[in-house]
């Protein structure tokens, strides 16, 4: 432990007897530290932008729209329309296993939504509980979602968006446990849409739209069928197969071609999740290439100081071989002292990323491209290349150094 101290020691004291040199090495090691974390964070903090943005409209989820036929088929001509009731959407369940969630999904434009003199014309939805956390569709505090008892008795109420809530009853008001009316008929607001980041959408934006019981949709605006099926895939890889099955099993009941790709038109949101992990990966490759390169740089700037360092100490270590220090010891000094630079300037690079990324968080950048953050990943990742660039950099002029004669260290 002694030994270890003293060769601390002689370390510090070489780098303050080499301000200027130790500081330049230095630098190059803070700047590409600093630039790897933060080109990461940034990478990271735009695949979660991206993957928050996408599932505005839920996660794992499938849009399904009945279409009409093109192929002929068992004695049924082509050209024929496909309709879904709200009962299809419960077949589906029992004959696609690997259906996590489903929900018919009733549509209807033109029926005025009205308090007192405020008339807007929405979309208005009827569905079914488990709807909701599909479509990633929360309440603010003092609210609720439509719930099964709604359901069952047919109740008449209404979950808000919260844009169309404003509009109807001003920002800062709330809305819970009052009435509007659709058409001529008053629904009692069990609950408003919690702000939602939602960049694509099938009808309208959930802000935008007013949700009811499915139930109570079909007896007031007395639609025999639904508009679409909306379901939830347990496991996002399966989803192709999971679609094979949805046309095998809507092909036997309607009697249709199951490779008829006309029959029914499926919006599969999966696709967007392969986007953005593929997107991600490419832009944090690119990103964190340009941090490696600028890391190596900096180890190589090292690298050629620990050369000049050991070139000017030929005789101190001649003087420490003759008295018995072992080739070992040489080369662990050496690799110590790039260590330490590394070390220290990593912990600078560190903190200087953290203030910049604070920074960068108070402008108003989280709307286009996230706000960069600081993973363990990175972290980790930032780490590993420290350590290999302060390993090579410090062996190959340690073991030069160790390797060297001792007369040849006397006279020179």
């Amino acid at each position: 432990m002694g030994h270890f101290m003293d060769t601390l020691r002689e370390i510090f004291h070489y780098l303050r007897q080499y301000k200027s040199r130790t500081f330049m090495t230095m630098f190059g090691i803070v700047w590409g530290t600093m630039t790897v974390i933060i080109l990461l964070a940034f990478g990271v903090g735009l695949k979660r932008f991206l993957s928050k943005s996408m599932h505005g409209i839920g996660e794992q989820i499938v849009i399904l729209w009945p279409g009409r036929t093109s192929i002929p088929f068992e004695g049924y001509g082509r050209d024929r329309n496909i309709r879904f009731r709200e009962e299809d959407a419960e077949y589906l369940r029992h004959e696609v296993i690997q259906i996590k969630n489903i929900s018919p999904e009733y549509s209807r434009w033109g029926t005025p939504v009205r308090l007192a003199d405020k008339i807007n014309r929405p979309n208005i939805t009827g569905i079914i509980p488990e709807y909701g956390p599909m479509r990633n569709i929360w309440p603010q505090p003092g609210g609720r979602w439509l719930n099964e008892m709604d359901i069952e008795k047919r109740r008449r109420v209404v979950f808000l968006g919260n844009r169309l809530k404003d509009f109807l009853f001003g920002a800062p008001t709330n809305a819970i446990g009052k009435y509007v009316y659709l058409g001529e008929i008053p629904f009692l607001v069990v609950g408003v849409l919690k702000e939602k980041t939602q960049n694509s959408s099938y009808n309208s934006r959930d802000q935008d739209r007013a949700f009811i019981p499915s139930t109570t949709f079909s007896a007031i605006f007395g639609h025999r069928y639904i508009s679409n099926i909306i379901y939830q895939v347990k496991d996002a890889r399966l989803s192709e197969a999971v679609q094979k099955d949805v046309y095998s099993a809507f092909a036997k009941k309607f009697k249709f071609d199951p490779s008829d790709k006309e029959t029914l038109w499926i919006w599969d949101t999966t696709e967007m999740d392969k986007f953005v992990f593929y997107f991600s990966f490419g832009f944090n490759l690119f990103m964190g290439i340009i941090g490696i390169i600028t890391l190596v740089v900096g180890g190589i700037g090292l690298a050629n100081i620990m050369y000049v360092v050991v070139q000017e100490r030929t005789k101190e270590i001649g003087i420490r071989r003759s008295i018995g220090a072992k080739s070992r010891h040489i080369l662990g000094q050496f690799v110590l002292e790039s260590f330490m630079i590394i070390g220290m300037s990593a912990a600078w690079g560190f903190l200087l990323a953290y203030g910049m990324i604070k920074l960068m968080a108070m402008f108003p950048i989280q709307d286009y491209i996230g706000t960069p953050v600081i993973s363990i990943p990175v972290v980790l990742i930032t780490i590993f290349i420290l350590v290999i660039v302060g390993f090579l950099a410090g062996y190959f002029p340690s073991r030069r150094a160790a390797k060297l004669v001792i007369v040849d260290c006397l006279r020179s």
